[in-house]
């Protein structure tokens, strides 16, 4: 392990993350609010970039460094983050602060907090603003504005890119991020526009806009979308939500006109079908007994999915209050999750439609041992060796979910409270079922279990494997 190269890579992103605290900053001024809590946190961030980028180190860097560097940036990241919410004192505990901070820029959008709208404008701005950060993710953006970073940075890219499979657009992976987020930021404006078009006011469209394109699920409004009770608004947030779940690989196709190849993509079509079936099957669940008629059904249905499988985590009514089977179907998209290269959390359906046609292939061979079948996707043969990781990161997902929720019960709460919080904090979906649910917050939940869940959406925003070799000893031997 190269710890001196990881640390000096790890304090030249710290600097550029400094620079993040500048836009929050200037929020809080021009409200006439105290700017210290960001002063601080600024001085403290660049500081510590500084002193680590200024360090000596051989030029090795391998995959192993990678993924070390990427699990230590989002600790650091989250923990940091943390700091202006507790210099604020909008948050008092600094349990809470980390869970908040972490939820932010892992996209999870859950929260403790009762009551956010009377957080200061420039923390309330922070607060939305992590999600943009983390959505696209944080070493993406500094590799597409460090080209110090060169080779190094698809160690870095394959680390951090969310989905089996890394995304990379042209030869070199600095000029893919800048691609990325070249999309990622016009789409983030048209969103500002539309929902300004659409009657919030432009402080809520920013920050609205900030937590669609980083699917995540932090609000202005205690109610979240349901306080402006707008069709139009939530039209708007449900197409974009499903916008930014996609792979962003085919943004860039459709750019290049080579339509016929996006409808090719498998995953694609996949999720369409996933989230088509599951609107229908909602809204007949729904109608008549909770809404008056069936196209208020669809509308409702239509947002609360695009909401879940996009793990954005936003509402417009209560689901926890629906009947079981809708809410069952809800509880499956947190696990699907959405598309492989997007800003959206769960397992990702390249994964499920991987596990699927394993599944198929195994119990053909069971039938005809001497059969010789290759999986497929998008009509690439999938090697064996992703297969196996695919697998791997399905077994890990399923024992840390059932640790995290073991460890949450503890607290005394139901099963599907203490289930849900795992799952939710895992997959970077938001609210739970029940006391945690849409219109609720998990502040109810011991130090423990928060500090648990803070763990567990970092472990599923970087999709497990970074942090376990960040904690695997075998990582940090000299070879």
């Amino acid at each position: 392990m190269n710890l001196l190269l990881v640390l000096k890579i790890v304090g030249r992103v710290l600097l550029f993350e400094s620079l993040t605290l500048l836009p929050p900053l200037g929020v809080a001024l021009w409200y006439g609010e105290d700017p210290m809590p960001f002063v601080s946190t600024f001085v403290l961030v660049a500081f510590l970039g500084a002193f680590l980028a200024s360090l000596s180190a051989p030029p090795t860097f391998f995959a192993r460094e990678g993924f070390c560097c990427v699990g230590m940036i989002w600790v650091l990241t989250g923990i940091l983050g943390s700091l202006p919410f507790y210099l604020s004192g909008a948050v008092p505990s600094f349990v809470d602060c980390l869970f908040e901070s972490f939820s932010g820029f892992t996209t999870t959008g859950g929260t403790v907090l009762p009551d956010v709208e009377i957080l200061p404008q420039g923390v309330q701005f922070w607060r939305c603003f992590s999600h943009w950060l983390g959505g696209m993710g944080v070493l993406i953006l500094a590799t597409a504005v460090l080209p110090s970073l060169g080779e190094q940075s698809q160690y870095l890219a394959r680390a951090e890119t969310p989905g089996p499979f890394v995304l990379k657009l042209v030869p070199r992976q600095p000029r893919t991020s800048k691609i990325l987020y070249a999309i990622y930021c016009v789409m983030t404006l048209v969103v500002i526009l539309l929902l300004w078009a659409a009657g919030l006011p432009l402080y809520d469209a920013v920050v609205h806009a900030f937590s669609i394109a980083g699917t995540g699920g932090f609000s202005s409004k205690n109610a979240s979308f349901a306080f402006y009770g707008n069709p139009a608004v939530d039209l708007i947030v449900s197409v974009f939500t499903l916008l930014f779940s996609l792979n962003f690989g085919l943004f860039y196709l459709a750019l290049c006109r080579r339509f016929k190849e996006i409808w090719k993509s498998e995953e694609l079509r996949f999720f369409l079908a996933v989230v088509t079936l599951s609107t229908v099957f909602i809204a007949w669940d729904l109608d008549p007994g909770h809404h008056q008629g069936i196209l208020e059904s669809l509308r409702y249905a239509f947002f609360h999915v695009t909401s879940v499988i996009s793990t954005s985590g936003f509402f417009t009514e209560d689901y926890a209050l629906w009947p079981q089977f809708s809410q069952m179907i809800l509880v499956l998209l947190m696990f699907c999750g959405s598309c492989s290269n997007s800003t959206g959390g769960g397992i990702k359906c390249a994964r499920v439609l991987i596990l699927l046609r394993t599944l198929r292939r195994e119990l053909h061979r069971l039938a005809h041992p001497r059969a010789v079948e290759v999986i497929k996707l998008d009509g690439r043969v999938v090697e064996d060796r992703a297969v196996r990781t695919v697998l791997a990161f399905l077994g890990c997902y399923m024992l840390i979910l059932c640790a995290a929720g073991l460890i949450i019960s503890l607290d005394g709460h139901s099963f599907s409270i203490s289930f849900s919080s795992a799952l939710s904090s895992l997959s970077n979906v938001g609210p739970g079922l029940e006391l945690v649910g849409p219109t609720g917050n998990f502040s109810a939940l011991s130090p423990l279990s928060k500090l648990v869940m803070s763990a567990c959406m970092v472990i599923g925003r970087l999709e497990i494997f970074p942090i376990l070799i960040l904690l695997s000893p075998n990582a940090w031997r000299r070879t």
